[in-house]
C-alpha cells in the first residue's frame, strides 16, 4: 500500500482536497479525528493531558473541555509544544494500526493521512509521498476569519503560530494550490491522484 501524507496550514483547503482524494478511491484518515478519539473519556492520553494541564480542562462529564484547552495552548507556544509531545505518540500509534488494517485488505491501494502538524512533528517521514496543500496568504487569512468567525488580529495570531506555508512547501513531493477556488483545486487533486497511481503501478511491477 502506498502511504501518503497530506498536510497544509490552517484554512488552506486541506479538507476539501482530502475529500476529493477519498472520492477518487483513496482511503483517507483524518488526524484531527484520531486526535479526538485518543482523548476520549478515561483514555490514557486524556489522563496524561490532565496530569500536565490540570483538572480545569475537563468538563463535569469527564470529557475534554476543548475550549478551555484551546485557550491555554493558543496563547502559549511552549504549552502547545508540550501538548503535541503528549498526544502525537498516541495519534501516530493509532494511525499506524489503521494503516496496517487497510494494507491487509488492499495491498495495492493508496492510504492518505491528513494531518496539519505532520511536518512539525516529524511524522511525515513515515510516508512514501507527501502532498502539501497551500494558498495565497491573503486568501488563507480571509478563509480563516470567515470560517472561525475571528477578527483579523486573532486570525493572524493563529496563522503565525504555525510553520510558514513557504517552509512547508519545501517538504512536498506534490503541491496543490487552492487559491483559485474549488474547480481548480479539484483538477490539481485529480492530477496528483493520477501521479500516485503511477507510483503504485511502478511499485507493484518492480
Amino acid at each position: 500500500m502506498l502511504r501518503v501524507g497530506l498536510t497544509g496550514s490552517i484554512a488552506v483547503g486541506k479538507s476539501f482536497v482530502s475529500g476529493v482524494l477519498a472520492e477518487l478511491g483513496c482511503r483517507v484518515l483524518d488526524a484531527d479525528r484520531t486526535a479526538r478519539e485518543v482523548v476520549e473519556r478515561n483514555s490514557p492520553a486524556l489522563r496524561d493531558v490532565i496530569a500536565q494541564f490540570g483538572p480545569e480542562i475537563v468538563q463535569s462529564d469527564g470529557t475534554l473541555d476543548r475550549a478551555a484547552l484551546g485557550a491555554l495552548i493558543f496563547a502559549d507556544a511552549s504549552k502547545r509544544a508540550i501538548l503535541n509531545s503528549i498526544l502525537h505518540p498516541y495519534i501516530i500509534a493509532q494511525q499506524d494500526e489503521r494503516l496496517r488494517e487497510w494494507e491487509a485488505v488492499d495491498a495495492d491501494g493508496i492510504a492518505i493521512v491528513d494531518a496539519a502538524l505532520m511536518i512539525e512533528s516529524g511524522g511525515y517521514k513515515r510516508f512514501d509521498k507527501l502532498i502539501v496543500v497551500h494558498c495565497r496568504p491573503e486568501i488563507q487569512l480571509e478563509r480563516l476569519m470567515s470560517r472561525d468567525k475571528l477578527d483579523r488580529t486573532e486570525a493572524e495570531r493563529r496563522i503565525a503560530a504555525q510553520m510558514p506555508q513557504e517552509e512547508k512547501k519545501r517538504f512536498a513531493d506534490y503541491l496543490i494550490d487552492t487559491s483559485d477556488g474549488f474547480k481548480a483545486a479539484r483538477e490539481s487533486a485529480v492530477d496528483v491522484y493520477g501521479r500516485l497511481l503511477g507510483v503504485v503501478k511502478k511499485k507493484s511491477s518492480g
